[in-house]
């Protein structure tokens, strides 16, 4: 296992996009069992990853193209490509650890990939009428765990930065932990400090900061 001295984790859905962009991808393309299942997941008689598989292996395989359309041009948060190129200047690894689907995910990241690490998250086969999940991560409520993911890297500093309750193994796993919306609620319950964020300059610049006050100290 390589040893790093500092990396980040970061989610997607919400956290590098402005909207949640499964959730509307799984309405759109999951209409006809979305409501359900969502009432069965907030019910606790379905756990989000099996709610989530259940999703989507209810679309036909022939769609996939389209879902992949569907988030090529999302709206990421504003500052994103500026914290990439700021951890390539400083030699920090960059992983996206997200509880959607790769394909997405890497169709919204391509242009960026030279500056991201890694990105985790469940795969899809598109062989048969319909989609089929496939996750090297799965936890007992977790369609991707993402703390499981963490535990390969060692490091001597991890910051996290995500938004909502999926984010909260990752974030508790965290030396530093940027937080927004949701996620900030369930960290103050825990006792796990965090630093409050709006667009990822945000995090670059107290990075930036605290990393130049840590060296300088050496």
């Amino acid at each position: 296992m390589e040893k790093y001295r500092r990396i980040v984790f970061c989610d997607f859905d919400g956290t590098i996009t402005v909207e949640e962009t499964l959730v509307g991808m799984l309405k759109l393309f999951a209409r006809a069992h979305y409501q359900e299942i969502e009432d069965r997941i907030i019910a606790r008689s379905l756990t989000i990853r099996e709610g989530l598989r259940r999703l989507v292996e209810s679309i036909p395989s022939e769609r996939y193209p389209e879902m992949l359309g569907y988030i090529r041009d999302k709206e990421m948060r504003p500052g994103f490509e500026a914290l990439l190129d700021f951890l390539r200047e400083e030699g920090v690894p960059f992983v996206v650890i997200s509880g959607g689907l790769r394909g997405a995910v890497c169709c919204r990241l391509e242009c960026m990939a030279e500056r991201i690490h890694a990105i985790y998250a469940a795969d899809v086969n598109t062989e048969g009428k319909y989609l089929r999940v496939l996750s090297d991560f799965e936890g007992d409520t977790e369609l991707v765990a993402k703390a499981r993911i963490m535990v390969n890297y060692a490091c001597d500093e991890s910051v996290a930065i995500g938004d909502g309750i999926s984010d909260m193994n990752m974030a508790l796993q965290s030396s530093l932990v940027f937080a927004r919306d949701s996620l900030c609620g369930h960290l103050e319950a825990r006792g796990k400090p965090y630093k409050p964020w709006n667009d990822f300059y945000d995090i670059r610049d107290c990075l930036a900061l605290r990393w130049r006050s840590l060296d300088s100290a050496l």
